[in-house]
């Protein structure tokens, strides 16, 4: 054999193991391709997202072609290496090209490409289409072929050999995303994201401002006393009721009201009543999502929630539904003190009237929320009886200490938190800006009364 054979023998060796290198880091790039940015790259024209999105509608053609063609380089190679090892050692050196061969190709041709194109598959997989595409068009025929042996036994097993794999993103499954996107959405935005994934886990019960709290003008008392409280409104919308808010007659609107005195000089009780707008009901049990279409629907923003007899259970607004998603609007620092004071120990002084799911989202806590929706109806289900000021019992991971109560209610109860919330609390104490602070439903107008 001739210098220049030899020569031409071991480039042709070297060539062989490069493209088992990119057909191995072609194909691991083109399956790890992101297909929710590749599809959001091709809508932005981009050249290669459009060629690897054309060559991965039939992935069964693509990788049936790159594993043609990278075992038939592989297979070639092993022949170069066979007939130098028998040209300069013999057949005795065969066994020592055999594993030699193995760990180039392995390390190569194999592991190091393909990591390389796992960690950036976007840099491997878009140049790789300039060569992937016009190869593919001219070994159609025996791909095809190929194909057709491999589909067949596909459909013995019911399986689609067209799948992308990419099916779309349930709910928890696009948190999850929304999650690890770190720093490419603001905190804020990714609270905003999740509060939308999430309005269908809650219902109006969860944000509703309940019965005791509803403010609204009783029409029975006399007009001099309900002039009195038209005074001093301080709500957009008000309940107007005779006797108890079951005997609902109208919703109260404010600027409306003021419009109507300001042009009439008698205005009494018959014309306040005839100003009162429809009251709108909405069932307790709908899901926020639902709740906010059925809002646009019927261009309300006020809503008396209602249980399965019909009784008044609360009332909503369009603006306890927005905050769900955006945050609160404004800050009301005294009922939040008032609910919840932190303590030097690490513990909070709660109300028994707080809010379950509000005291989670505003504390990271894991109080059970699929249940009563504050703390004393928690405390009533777990004791089963109205505790004496003293008592402890333990929810999860929380301890909770009975404080003050009554024959019928708990007022105030003291919470200790699992020891690693006490510490990230004292962590990041000196930390809180205006990013740290966690939504929570602030009313459109407030019925705290």
């Amino acid at each position: 054999m001739t210098s220049a054979a030899i020569m031409t023998l071991v480039g042709g060796l070297i060539l062989l193991i490069l493209m088992s290198a990119y057909f191995s880091s072609s194909e691991t790039a083109m399956m790890a391709l992101n297909r929710y940015r590749l599809r959001h790259l091709a809508e932005k024209n981009h050249p290669g997202a459009l060629r690897a999105t054309k060559l991965l509608e039939r992935p069964d053609r693509l990788i049936g072609f790159i594993l043609l063609g990278n075992n038939f380089v592989n297979i070639l190679a092993t022949q170069v290496a066979t007939i130098l090892t028998l040209h300069f050692i013999g057949q005795d050196g065969l066994i020592f090209t055999t594993l030699a061969l193995t760990a180039v190709i392995l390390i190569f041709a194999e592991v190091l490409p393909k990591t390389v194109a796992a960690i950036d598959p976007e840099r491997i997989a878009f140049p790789s289409t300039l060569i992937l595409k016009p190869l593919m068009w001219v070994s159609y025929p025996l791909v095809w072929m190929v194909n057709s042996v491999t589909n067949r036994i596909l459909d013995l097993f019911n399986i689609n050999p067209r799948a992308t794999g990419a099916d779309p993103l349930d709910r928890e499954e696009l948190r999850t995303v929304v999650k690890q996107a770190g720093a490419l959405i603001p905190r804020k935005h990714r609270q905003m994201l999740f509060g939308i994934l999430d309005l269908e886990k809650a219902t109006v019960e969860d944000i509703m401002v309940p019965r005791s709290e509803i403010d609204g003008i009783d029409l029975d008392d006399e007009w001099i006393d309900i002039v009195g409280q038209l005074a001093s409104l301080r709500h957009t919308r008000i309940p107007c009721y005779r006797g108890t808010l079951d005997q609902i007659v109208g919703i109260l609107h404010v600027r409306g009201f003021t419009r109507l005195v300001r042009g009439s000089e008698d205005f009494g009780r018959e014309e306040f009543e005839a100003m009162l707008r429809e009251p709108y009901f909405v069932p307790t049990k709908t899901n926020l999502h639902t709740q906010l279409i059925n809002f646009q629907r019927s261009r309300q923003r006020l809503g008396l929630a209602v249980d399965e007899y019909g009784d008044i259970e609360g009332l909503v607004t369009i603006d306890d539904l927005l905050e769900e998603v955006v945050g609160e609007f404004t800050t009301d620092l005294q009922n939040y003190s008032r609910d919840v004071s932190p303590q030097e120990d690490g513990t909070f002084l709660v109300d028994g009237t707080a809010n379950i799911r509000e005291t989670n989202r505003a504390h990271n806590w894991t109080l059970p929320e699929d249940g009563p929706k504050t703390l004393n109806g928690l405390i009533l289900k777990e004791l089963e009886d109205i505790p004496e000021p003293g008592t402890s019992l333990r929810v999860g991971d929380y301890t909770i200490e009975i404080v003050h109560s009554t024959e019928h209610v708990v007022r105030n109860a003291r919470i200790t938190p699992p020891p690693q919330l006490i510490g990230e609390r004292a962590l990041h104490s000196d930390h809180v800006g205006e990013d740290d602070l966690t939504p929570s439903r602030i009313s459109d107008i407030d019925l705290s009364g």
